[in-house]
Parts: structure tokens; C-alpha cells; sequence
């Protein structure tokens, strides 16, 4: 890919632009990269212009924002090949440029944050069928099998064949798009920092909703790209990755989710928990005592991610519980 390509980007945040010309990328090249989109994936918008380009990443890629909601997208996405060599083992080993971590190592300290979220779900939803979208190796579901009668979604046969040693024909291999579940079937369906990963999130969620039983809960954990973190660092921002082509902040994505039709939406920042369980899970790793500094860090962003007003918040976390 040897032809240089110019990109004017514009920093919505400020009134600055920026000319940038890749020499190294051609972001045409049909063996990484879909055709443009003309139209806003959330609201079908043609009110679209540039955004951010991520060059640290491999491949690299560029965000648009539309303008009528100020949703941001990955534009030109990656093709499905590109996008599928992303979710390898070594994606969840660890060991590839791009990568998650093995739930199955963490268990003993990844169960505090995954109870956590139970005792709060069980606060809504008592029991019932519960849909984890996302579902990886199975841990979360695990965890709220106490309560409830678990189901999951996975593309990754690496981790969906392990989660399915568990749970057997209660896990889709496969995406949201071809499962084969029942309208109305679930009580509660979670999408714990996976609604980023999906190309077409409008459907996604409206699809959600058919799936959910009247009264039933949608709980989305994802990055509000409103907030101060998100808009500081830019395009350094760790939320864009090559796996993220959706980006939400948290005005559109109430106003979709009352769109579709959920009755109560309620938005926790960062998490609908508390910090204990956040430290805990964080003794994952800890190689000595030393290691426990980390908690000053932890608990810092925790209390700040409290400053908020209305739109207005300091950080990026974020937690939406959506009532059917």
C-alpha cells in the first residue's frame, strides 16, 4: 500500500483542523476496508464529517461523526476478514497487538464485579432466562446461574466452544443477527463493552428489545463519548481500537433506547456498583504489595467519574439499565 491519502479531520471539540497525510495506508484497499459510508449507522443521517483518524492502531482507521446526532463510527470499517483475525486466541491470551484477556485466569477475581452486577440486575429482574451478548468464556453467566437460567452469544468459536462445555446449546456461536431465539424469551440480556463492537447498533438494540419480555432489562456497559476523558485525549483516547467501530455518548444512546420504545432508563456513572468490587478484580496480576498503589488510581477515577451534570461528566464510564 504504497499511495499517500489526505484526510482533513475536524476536532469537533474545538474549531481546530488539521490536514494529515497518510503515506503508508491506502484506506481503499478492498482487502482491509468496506466502501465509505454516506450514512449515519445510528440515525441514517447524511450529515456526516470526519472525525478522528487512529494511527497507533493496526491496521490503522478513521471515525466519522454525525452531525445530527453525534454519533461516531468507523468509516471505512474494516472487511469481515480483517475484522474476524482480530478475535484469535491470541486476542484473548493476550499476546496480539490487539487484545482482551482470558476471563478463565481472572475468575477468582473477575467473580466480585460479575456478583456485583447480579445483586443489582436481581434488584430489577428477580429470575428468569437471561441473555449475556458477549458472552466469552462463559463467566458471567456462571455467576448468574444462581439465579437465573442462563443463554449466551459468542462469534468466537475459540471462546464460545469453552462456554459451551458448560452451558451446551444454551450458547449461539454466532452473532445477534442469526440466533436462534424466541421474541420475547428473556427476562434481563446483558452487553457488557460489547454494543462498540457492533457494525449495525441501531438493529442491534431494537432487536434486543423484541427479544425482552415485557417489564425485562437491557443493561449496556459502554464508553460515553461526552465525557471530559473521551474528548481530552482524542484520538489517544483507549477506547479506539481496531474491535470498536461504534461509539456512543450518553445522550444518543438514551435517546435511541426511548426511540425504540424502553419505558426507564436510568444511566450509572461508572458502573451501577460500588469501588470494592472494582479493587478486587484487580488483585488480578498483582505480583507483590507494591502492586496495591494501583488502588489510589482505581478509587481516584471511581470518585471522579461521580462529577457529572446533566450531559456534562468528568470521565467516560458508564452503565445504562434500559426497562422494557
Amino acid at each position: 500500500m504504497t499511495n499517500s491519502t489526505s484526510y482533513t479531520t475536524i476536532n469537533y471539540h474545538t474549531t481546530v483542523i488539521k490536514d494529515i497525510t497518510y503515506a503508508r495506508y491506502n484506506f481503499s484497499d478492498r482487502s482491509l476496508y468496506q466502501e465509505q459510508l454516506r450514512y449515519c449507522p445510528l440515525c441514517n443521517s447524511d450529515m456526516i464529517v470526519q472525525h478522528y483518524p487512529v494511527m497507533r492502531c493496526h491496521p490503522p482507521f478513521k471515525t466519522d461523526r454525525c452531525m445530527s446526532c453525534n454519533f461516531i463510527f468507523m468509516n471505512p470499517r474494516l472487511t469481515e476478514a480483517a475484522t474476524a483475525s482480530l478475535y484469535r486466541e491470541g486476542y484473548y491470551r493476550g499476546d496480539a497487538d490487539y487484545s482482551y484477556y482470558d476471563e478463565r485466569d481472572a475468575e477468582r477475581y473477575s467473580r466480585h464485579v460479575w456478583n456485583s452486577r447480579v445483586k443489582k440486575i436481581r434488584s430489577y429482574i428477580r429470575n428468569g432466562n437471561i441473555l449475556d451478548i458477549g458472552c466469552a468464556f462463559g463467566g458471567f453467566l456462571k455467576a448468574a446461574s444462581q439465579y437465573y437460567n442462563p443463554f449466551g452469544i459468542e462469534i468466537s468459536d475459540y471462546a464460545g466452544g469453552f462456554a459451551r462445555e458448560e452451558f451446551g446449546e444454551k450458547i449461539h456461536i454466532g452473532t445477534l443477527e442469526d440466533h436462534p431465539f424466541a421474541r420475547g424469551f428473556f427476562a434481563a440480556i446483558t452487553m457488557i463493552e460489547v454494543l462498540e463492537h457492533l457494525p449495525d447498533p441501531a438493529a442491534s438494540i431494537t432487536e434486543c428489545f423484541n427479544l425482552l419480555s415485557e417489564g425485562g432489562l437491557l443493561v449496556i456497559q459502554t464508553a460515553n463519548m461526552n465525557g471530559i476523558q473521551a474528548r481530552l485525549f482524542g484520538d489517544r483516547y483507549a477506547y479506539f481500537l481496531p474491535g470498536h467501530v461504534s461509539y456512543f455518548n450518553k445522550d444518543n444512546l438514551r435517546a435511541f433506547l426511548d426511540k425504540t420504545g424502553f419505558r426507564e432508563i436510568i444511566v450509572f456513572h461508572p458502573a451501577e456498583f460500588g469501588l470494592l468490587p472494582k479493587l478486587l478484580k484487580s488483585r488480578y496480576g498483582f505480583r507483590s504489595a507494591l502492586d496495591y498503589r494501583k488502588w489510589l488510581r482505581i478509587a481516584a477515577y471511581h470518585y471522579l467519574s461521580k462529577i457529572r451534570y446533566k450531559s456534562f461528566a468528568l470521565t467516560s464510564a458508564m452503565v445504562v439499565y434500559a426497562l422494557k
